[in-house]
């Protein structure tokens, strides 16, 4: 993919519409990433599912080979360059892996956060040196890599850090001193991404290689879930870190860890969507073989709209990760071989916004069907032979590491008032334009998603507005109220998945037809409807607390009417038909 104009500017999903803009759907994976799709699952259905049980007793060395058998295959190579012994390919690959790997509980998040994380910041931000000797290495699997920021006072602050970083008298080598928590895949790991304050003050990453004198690794972690990942703590007792092995810039760490946690926050969306997938497989499979009542869990129509809602949160799941991957890979298409770090910065910052969502609505969609999925196990989804047990406990962690989603939450609000408040007048301009679109009640009535299309400006109008009302009332103060700074994140979000699912499934129609697009036309019907609900639920509170009297009953006034227009029948029937078709492909399958 060949970046050429800047056909989206990163969060503008905010300001207006793309309704008239393709964006890249998963329908749209070429020959080669299916290729590696298909390499990716295979391993997992050969290597990796049937050494579960003692991966999960903690086998490192069996992670450990199974990590050199992706390396192998080409899995742990997709984002390292040719150049450098990799197979240079796209980000969307690189999603497309994260997702055929994301059922594979412990052993994903190890191969994620190696091919992530742990080796990223070398590709992106590494000298000639560095990459020559690391990344072969990394791609291969002869070493395997972690990521070490989190500190026992420094979790979602991370640059409030202790860890300190001195030039000895030689000025051969740094010392590190401090200690790194909850270090994934650090029992075998080779290289350590470790951040110090230089003199204690300049925030630095660097190279650590576990032979290194000074360093100590702790216990294994006794965790809840993701047991066959290694998790435990370091602690660097001066260790001895050669000058050459500094990463980046002297205090430009910052730049580092930041920027590489937006395509972790994207590979970790993608990573959950594979596992929703694989949790909706067990329901739906579960579900056919038990019988109550004298008939199949699957004819009762409770079960089907479970199903049902599965089915569609993953489709917008699905939808706007695949609009992200493709976004990432036009902003930093070529620059794995760029010198230019500070252009590697902007274009990592770009999408900032939308790789959180991706993180916190991957994470939430999984936490979400594995729970509905093990309910509908019943007693059976709380025993450990069945496989929903440990993807229960496997899917919480999501919501926490790569920044928690509160943390990620905040983010997307404070981005758009950073750029509004730099444009004057801007957002009352669009408070205008939204309040017109609030107070226009006809409906268009020909043509398929027009209604939806309504809806999806709806959203984005009702966000306009409460982003205006909470930015008016507290100015500058506005980053202390996280209570609605969260509510319109969570209004935010709703509508990049609205739009991203209303976009796929308009392009779905034109490249086929309304026939065989019927069942994504359904699927894009059923949860736009109930995201602009959640949107008015929404905006109905930040104008309850936020807004004055006046104004308020004015917004609820006119809002009311809006909403009118929508009423539509028919839910029920069009989940019921969702779920039938989800029962005759006998897994997710659109």
């Amino acid at each position: 993919m060949q970046r050429t104009d800047q056909r989206y500017a990163g969060g503008s999903f905010i300001r207006t519409s793309s309704i008239n803009k393709s964006i890249f759907t998963p329908e749209d994976l070429s020959e080669e990433q299916l290729m590696i799709q298909q390499t990716a699952k295979k391993f997992l259905e050969k290597e990796v599912k049937p050494n579960n049980e003692a991966i999960e007793k903690q086998d490192f060395q069996l992670v450990k080979s199974l990590l050199t058998k992706a390396g192998e295959l080409g899995l742990l190579a997709h984002s390292v360059p040719e150049k450098y012994g990799g197979l240079g390919l796209d980000k969307i690959s690189k999603g497309v892996v994260g997702e055929a790997l994301g059922a594979g509980g412990g052993y994903s998040v190890a191969h994620s956060n190696h091919t992530c994380i742990a080796t990223l910041p070398i590709t992106y931000f590494g000298m000639d040196w560095q990459k020559e000797y690391y990344l072969p290495k990394l791609a291969s699997g002869e070493f395997i890599g972690a990521y070490c920021l989190t500190e026992p006072s420094a979790g979602s602050d991370a640059l409030s850090a202790k860890t300190t970083a001195t030039l000895n008298e030689a000025g051969t080598h740094y010392l590190l001193n401090g200690s790194k928590m909850f270090i994934t895949n650090a029992n075998f790991s080779d290289t350590f991404i470790v951040y110090a304050k230089v003199d204690g003050e300049a925030f630095t990453a660097f190279i650590v290689e576990k032979d290194f004198p000074g360093i100590r690794l702790g216990p294994e972690e006794k965790k809840m879930g993701i047991k066959s990942s290694s998790t435990t703590a370091m602690f660097l007792e001066n260790c001895e870190v050669p000058v050459r092995n500094l990463l980046g810039e002297i205090g430009k760490g910052h730049h580092i860890a930041l920027n590489v946690l937006n395509l972790g926050r994207f590979n970790l969306g993608a990573a959950c969507m594979g596992g929703a997938k694989e949790a909706l497989k067990l329901a739906i499979s579960y579900t056919n073989e038990r019988k109550q009542f004298k008939q199949s869990l699957a004819n009762f129509a409770a079960t089907k709209e479970k199903i049902a809602n599965m089915a569609t949160r993953i489709y917008a799941a699905e939808s706007l990760q695949y609009r992200t991957a493709a976004y990432l890979e036009e902003a930093l298409v070529g620059l794995d071989t760029s010198e230019n770090h500070e252009l590697i910065k902007k274009r990592m910052m770009e999408y900032a916004s939308e790789c959180a969502i991706c993180k916190v609505y991957g994470s939430e969609t999984l936490d979400g069907v594995v729970d509905e999925a093990l309910q509908l196990h019943g007693g059976y989804g709380f025993i450990q032979e069945y496989p929903i047990e440990q993807m229960y406990r496997d899917s919480r962690i999501n919501r926490i590491f790569e920044g928690t989603n509160e943390i990620n939450r905040l983010l997307i609000p404070m981005a758009f008032f950073k750029e509004v408040v730099r444009n004057e007048g801007e957002l009352e301009r669009l408070f205008t334009d939204a309040l017109k679109i609030i107070e226009k009640t006809d409906m268009p009535t020909t043509g398929e998603l027009t209604r939806e299309q309504e809806a999806v400006a709806t959203i984005r109008s009702l966000l306009l507005i409460s982003a205006s009302i909470v930015l008016e009332k507290f100015g500058d103060q506005v980053v202390h109220e996280q209570e609605a700074l969260l509510k319109i994140a969570d209004l935010a979000i709703g509508l990049y998945a609205a739009e991203s699912v209303l976009l796929r499934t308009v392009k779905s129609i034109e490249e086929t037809d309304v026939e065989q697009s019927l069942l994504k036309i359904q699927l894009a019907e059923v949860f736009i409807g109930e995201q602009l609900l959640a949107a008015e639920m929404l905006a109905k509170k930040l104008f309850a607390e936020e807004a004055d009297r006046e104004k308020r009953n004015h917004l609820y006034n006119i809002l009311q009417q809006k909403m009118m227009t929508f009423l539509a029948d028919g839910v029920t029937n069009k989940k019921r038909e969702i779920a039938a078709a989800i029962y005759d492909a006998e897994q997710y399958s659109v």
